[in-house]
């Protein structure tokens, strides 16, 4: 990969000023705590917050005053040292990492992982809720894994602050930041020239500076529209995330991804896959084709057989406001260069991004769009792959939901990222300092019940302590905003670091369901209230700035505290961020998690909160849905679900009998296990839970393992089945592309029929007539769908004989039953054309 930085390997005898900044410009001083606590160190008065923009603490000190530090205090100077040490051996044992050693043969291949937003610092605000938190884990553990990865996102400099009214309501304050403050640089290419590329838009190209950030061993590049050379309209595309007017949304999403293909071209990065997250990005395929295309020679159908293997589309919601759709005139008016450049009509062009392609009405869906043209999609969790088959199977009229091409990766944080010092001590006196380094071994994290309870427990107090006093400094902040001296007062005893305390994080919106608590709020309070056995709820997040609905419901939350008189145990921290994100996910005891299901696509919360020995509490939702049937029913309860997994028709009824359970689960179980201790103050039963907990559940929280099962399931199977469409000027997808015209072509003259189906030895022998038109038994598949109230399946038929324009097969079937079977057959493609996908349109079925 091009743009590598070089990174000095021996040891310095002492750190030194140029030392630090070196560690400080390379973001993964993120999860590393011991440069975390040397940044604190050489500055005891900064801010925690202060402590995510280390570049500017340190230049904001100076050469001479952090020189002179050091050197008066031997201890840092040994931690300052190490520090370096570590940093520089993290770089030379890059070859000894998981991907250069498992798949030696491919670990020159580059990932392009393109996302709209990554969660990584503050310092670098680009970012909303969990999409940017999965991108950027995926970025820290493809570094860890030694998986060449580039990220690919855009550079907003607008950011919102959130802060509330006297009455709890949900205000925001924008502030524009400066490049020059991030830990970011301008990227320059080979011959050391700063690298910008051109995008079209309706009537007019604009340049787009490229912005890099070092993640560990990888990169990640950031698109900026922000240059003087474009007009004033087109200079502020790019400053707001998510920005709602749909122009500037479609702009984004073709400068993300035109713009990002072209800026890694520009820097001589040739990524061998393209990973696309939600919709966002998916104008990276047309690149990708248009650059096939002129390399190769090929047309627009033949580039996008050859590049389809190596790209994978992920969504993330299953919700339908979280994917964009787009009238279809502006849609057009922002196509039609790319139809040009591709030399394709802009019907066509349009057309693969409506659920009904030859509806002239329907919108354009960059979601459609994707899974029309990728070789691989997926969920990001077992329940939330099945959800997805269900909610876009009209893309695949007549194909049984379970064949539906759509998998699941379920998602994972990168578990160093977010355990505290002490935490990540115990972890690895337990099992050992590869947890920060192995992907998701479950022997391995096995060996975390063996771990000291009294030893666990005072770690877990330090962490719930250190969530209360920043809880207070934040709580004092705003009050002071908007409160009254006597109120400000109140704030230094919010909470109590003695008190079980469940911690909250989530958008403020409907699905979620964040008020679901305030159902009876006179149960709540005194589950809240009772003496001896006090709860607390320390909560955050944000509706977007456009749903006064999100708004109300945070609204509620505020009102609730104030009139049942616990606003000291019900707390909202204001203006989420990635420093408020780790001290609750370390300090909370419990992880309230409550989407209606089956609403929440993953939901990573509860992973963080878990490596910190937190419970989740949880509907049985995203990947809580899997933990709970994976679970050993005779150990200790891995954490406490709300509800039921069955479906509702009727949300209110749902919304009830949930925030029901709610409150019975609290009151019969997670209280009483609490604080039910021993003759020591130990909560055995509770911490037998966490251990249980974490012990089972640690291999899939890995971001380490959900990296390393897209390589496996993903990465390296689309890269090869690229290359070798690709090979020898593009032969094979040249090859395919005139069979499949033909298949389609021909394909409405296909008839099949079960003709008979007698018993047999344990099952059924079957056969089948189908009428071939003008193709030829090589190009067909012949199959029986099977259903003997076991399991639907697909069972191949072999060519018994022909005769004419008709072949015969047959198939033997092992049913269960062999009365009441149900029996079709049906035709598809060839694998020879296909590779065993089932294309729209192309299957026929028995009447």
């Amino acid at each position: 990969m091009s743009q590598s930085r070089s990174v000095a390997t021996t040891a310095p005898a002492v750190a030194t000023y140029e030392d630090l900044l070196e560690v400080a410009t390379n973001l993964r001083w993120t999860w590393k705590i011991d440069a975390r606590r040397l940044f604190a160190a050489l500055d005891p008065t900064a801010s925690p917050g202060a402590l995510e923009w280390p570049q500017q603490l340190l230049l904001g000190l100076g050469r001479d005053k952090v020189t002179r530090v050091i050197s008066d205090d031997p201890a840092l100077a040994e931690l300052a040292t190490s520090v370096v040490q570590n940093f520089r051996t993290y770089f030379s044992q890059s070859a000894k990492t998981w991907f250069p050693t498992h798949h030696r043969s491919e670990k020159d291949h580059v990932i392009a992982f393109f996302a709209a937003e990554f969660s990584l610092t503050d310092s670098l605000p680009i970012f909303a809720g969990g999409l940017g938190t999965v991108a950027a884990e995926q970025l820290k553990a493809s570094s860890a894994l030694g998986l060449p990865l580039v990220g690919v996102g855009l550079l907003y400099r607008g950011t919102s602050h959130q802060w509330l009214d006297r009455e709890g309501r949900q205000h925001e304050a924008w502030d524009m930041m400066s490049p020059e403050k991030m830990p970011i640089e301008r990227a320059r290419d080979d011959q050391g020239r700063v690298v910008q590329v051109t995008v079209s838009l309706p009537g007019r190209d604009i340049q787009v500076a490229v912005y890099r950030a070092h993640v560990g061993r990888n990169k990640l590049l950031l698109l900026d529209a922000a240059l003087a050379t474009n007009s004033e309209v087109d200079r502020i595309l790019t400053t707001r995330l998510y920005d709602s007017d749909p122009a500037t949304r479609f702009s984004q999403e073709l400068i993300l991804g035109v713009g990002g293909v072209r800026a890694l071209a520009a820097l001589n990065i040739e990524p061998a896959m393209l990973h696309l997250n939600e919709g966002h990005s998916v104008f990276a395929i047309l690149e990708r084709i248009r650059r096939v295309m002129a390399h190769e020679g090929l047309s627009f159908e033949e580039a996008q057989l050859a590049v389809r293997p190596g790209l994978l589309f992920t969504t993330h919601t299953p919700v339908a406001a979280g994917h964009d759709y787009f009238p279809d005139a502006l849609a057009r008016r922002f196509l039609a260069p790319y139809a040009r450049q591709l030399a394709i009509s802009l019907d066509t062009l349009v057309a693969l991004g409506r659920v009904s392609p030859d509806w002239d009405g329907d919108t354009f869906c960059p979601t459609v769009f994707a899974l029309r043209m990728v070789g691989h999609r997926n969920g990001v969790s077992r329940l939330h792959g099945r959800v997805t088959r269900e909610q876009w199977s009209m893309l695949w009229p007549r194909v049984p939901i379970d064949e539906i091409p759509v998998g699941h990766i379920t998602n994972g944080v990168h578990l160093e990222s977010w355990t505290t010092g002490p935490f990540s001590e115990l972890l690895t006196s337990s099992v050992g300092a590869q947890w920060q380094t192995t992907p998701g071994d479950p022997v391995m994290w096995s060996k975390i019940v063996d771990a000291p309870d009294a030893e666990l427990w005072r770690v877990k107090n330090e962490a719930r302590a250190e969530l209360v006093e920043f809880a207070r400094r934040r709580a004092r902040k705003d009050l002071a905003r908007r409160h009254s001296p006597a109120e400000r007062v109140a704030a230094v005893s919010v909470l109590d670091p003695d008190r079980l305390t469940i911690g909250f994080i989530g958008r403020f919106v409907a699905y979620k369901r964040p008020t679901l608590l305030l159902r009876d709020p006179e149960r709540l309070a005194r589950i809240l209230t009772r003496p001896g056995r006090e709860v607390q709820i320390v909560f955050a997040g944000k509706a977007h700035s456009n749903d006064e609905a999100g708004k109300q419901l945070l609204q509620d939350m505020i009102e609730f505290a104030a009139t049942y008189g616990v606003a000291d145990r019900v707390v909202f921290i204001v203006d989420f961020d990635t420093t408020l994100d780790r001290h609750l996910a370390q300090g909370a005891d419990v992880w309230l998690n409550t989407p209606r299901r089956p609403l929440e696509a993953c939901g990573v919360g509860g992973m963080k909160a878990g490596m910190n020995g937190a419970l989740s509490f949880s509907t049985i939702d995203g990947w809580w849905d899997e933990a709970t049937r994976d679970a050993d029913p005779a150990a200790a309860p891995i954490g406490f679900s709300i509800g039921t997994d069955g479906d509702y028709d009727n949300e209110m009824l749902q919304d009830e009998n949930d925030a029901r359970s709610i409150y019975d689960v609290l009151e019969s179980d997670i209280v009483p296990r609490f604080y039910e201790r021993d003759e020591h103050d130990v909560p055995r039963a509770w911490l037998a839970s966490v251990k249980q907990s974490m012990s089972t559940l640690a291999p899939t929280w890995d971001s380490l393992r959900m990296t390393r099962d897209y390589t496996e399931s993903y990465y390296l199977p689309g890269i090869a089945k690229s290359a070798q469409l690709r090979a020898g000027g593009a032969k094979s997808a040249r090859d395919r592309a005139r069979d499949l015209r033909r298949l389609r072509a021909a394909w409405d003259q296909l008839r099949v029929d079960v003709v008979a189906a007698s018993p047999h030895a344990d099952g059924l022998r079957v056969e089948v007539r189908v009428e071939l038109g003008e193709l030829e038994p090589a190009d067909l598949r012949v199959q029986l769908w099977v259903d003997d109230h076991v399991a639907p399946r697909a069972l191949d038929a072999a060519l018994v004989d022909r005769d004419g324009s008709q072949a015969h097969y047959n198939a033997s079937v092992d049913a269960v039953r062999v009365d009441g079977v149900i029996l079709a057959a049906r035709v598809v493609p060839s694998p020879l054309h296909t590779d065993g996908e089932l294309l729209p349109g192309l299957m026929t079925w028995s009447s």
